[in-house]
C-alpha cells in the first residue's frame, strides 16, 4: 500500500492490484488504458518498490523518469528499476501494456541470479531505459506482452513459468534490437567490475563519497577504478558517485513537506549550506529553486 512517509510516495505491487484475484502477488500485467483509469493518481511523481515496464501502442504527451523527459510514441517501451521516480503527462487516449514484477519474480526462477544484469535497460539509468521499437521487433514484443496477459488472465497450470519464459524472451528480443556488441572475454572482467561499482554506489552513496572507498571494496586502486569509468562510461568515478547523490537529492526534493535541512542530513552533508553549494554547483540552481520548478510543473499538469 502507499506509504506516506517523509519521502516521495512509494507504491508496493499489492497496492496496484485489482480486486479480481491476482494470479501472483509478484506480478501485474494489464492493458495500460484500464490500468491508468484505475490509478489516475499515478500521473504525479512517485516511486515503485518493483520493476515497471510499459509498451505504448498509442498515445502522445510526455513521461518523466528521474527528472528526464521523454516523448510518448507508439512502439516505445520503457523499463524502470525499483526506487526510480516517474510521472506522466499524456495528451488524449493512451494505451499499451503495463507489466509490473517484483525483484523476486525472476530471481526465484533463474539459477544465475545475476542473469538480468546483462540487460542495460534494467540498470536503473533513465537514458538506457527508454527504447523505440520498430517493425518486426515491435510486433514481436507486442505479441509477447499479449501472451503474458493471456496467461495471467486464463490462470492455467504453470502459467507463471510461461510468463517468466515470455518475459525473458522479451528482454532478449529488445536487447538484440539494440545491436549490443558481443563482449570480448578480455572486457568481461572490466564490465563486471563496473557493475559491482555501480551496485556498491547504490548501496552506500549517502555515506561513502570518495572513489578510494569503493576501490578498496573492489580490491583495485582508485586510479584503476577511474580509468575503467572513464573508458566505459566517459566519466570519472567521483562523477558517478556525485551523480547518484544528486539524483537522490532531486528525488527527495519532490516531497514539499520534507525540509531541505532534513534532506541534507539524510545525505550526510555536514550542513545545509554545504548541501546547497553542492547542488547549485552541479545544477546551476539552488535546491529551493529546483523544488519550486517541480511544484510549478506538477500544478500545470
Amino acid at each position: 500500500m502507499q506509504r506516506k512517509a517523509k519521502h516521495i510516495p512509494v507504491y508496493d505491487i499489492c497496492a496496484l492490484q485489482d480486486n479480481s484475484g491476482s494470479l501472483h502477488d509478484d506480478l501485474i500485467i494489464e492493458p495500460f488504458g484500464a490500468y491508468l483509469k484505475r490509478h489516475p493518481h499515478l500521473t504525479v511523481p512517485h516511486r515503485h518498490s518493483f520493476y515497471h515496464m510499459l509498451l505504448f501502442t498509442k498515445g502522445k504527451g510526455m513521461h518523466t523518469i528521474d527528472f528526464e523527459q521523454f516523448p510518448v510514441a507508439k512502439g516505445q517501451i520503457y523499463f524502470m528499476a525499483p526506487g526510480q521516480v516517474h510521472s506522466w503527462q499524456f495528451e488524449g487516449e493512451t494505451d499499451g501494456f503495463v507489466l509490473n514484477f517484483s525483484e523476486h519474480f525472476l530471481s526465484s526462477f533463474l539459477k544465475n541470479d545475476r542473469y538480468t544484469d546483462q540487460f542495460t535497460f534494467l540498470d536503473g539509468i533513465a537514458a538506457n531505459a527508454v527504447l523505440q521499437l520498430k517493425g518486426q521487433v515491435y510486433e514481436e514484443t507486442k505479441a509477447l506482452m499479449g501472451k503474458i496477459l493471456e496467461e495471467a488472465e486464463q490462470k492455467q497450470p504453470l502459467a507463471m513459468d510461461v510468463i517468466r519464459i515470455c518475459l525473458l524472451q522479451l528482454f532478449i528480443t529488445v536487447s538484440r534490437s539494440e545491436g549490443s556488441p558481443h563482449i570480448q572475454q578480455s572486457q568481461q572482467h572490466n564490465i563486471v567490475t563496473l557493475r559491482n561499482f555501480r551496485r556498491l554506489v547504490e548501496q552506500h552513496f549517502a555515506t561513502l563519497k570518495l572513489p578510494k572507498d569503493y576501490a578498496a571494496m573492489l580490491y583495485i586502486t582508485p586510479n584503476h577504478l577511474n580509468a575503467l569509468c572513464k573508458d566505459q562510461l566517459g566519466k570519472q568515478a567521483g562523477e558517478i558517485i556525485r551523480d547518484r547523490i544528486l539524483l537522490e537529492a532531486k528525488r527527495l526534493l519532490v516531497n514539499r513537506d520534507m525540509q531541505i535541512a532534513s534532506i541534507a542530513y539524510d545525505l550526510n552533508f555536514t550542513d545545509n549550506s554545504y548541501f546547497t553549494k553542492f547542488f547549485k554547483k552541479l545544477t546551476g540552481i539552488t535546491p529551493e529553486q529546483f523544488r519550486k520548478a517541480i511544484m510549478d510543473h506538477n500544478s500545470k499538469s
